[in-house]
């Protein structure tokens, strides 16, 4: 399972320097969400809105909610 102890921020930067948003569901966006893969699947619901399937084990690990309701509770759309 996901934790804490294996985030390493030294492993988001690429060789020049710049941050890898690789593991990102929306690299060149504003989410925060991992991307779904066979070892992180989007199996969670949000635990805001309830929706099932939003969410992958690491983002429940980083106590994340969906886009939709990220958005809404920072004023987004």
């Amino acid at each position: 399972m996901w934790g804490e102890d294996e985030y390493d921020i030294d492993d988001h930067f690429d060789e020049d320097g710049e941050f890898d948003r690789s593991d990102f569901a929306d690299p060149g966006g504003n989410s925060a969400l991992r991307a779904a893969t066979p070892n992180n699947p989007r199996i969670y619901p949000c635990p805001t809105c309830g929706e099932p399937d939003l969410l992958t084990p690491a983002d429940i690990a980083r106590g994340y909610q969906c886009d939709g309701c990220a958005d809404a509770l920072e004023g987004g759309y």
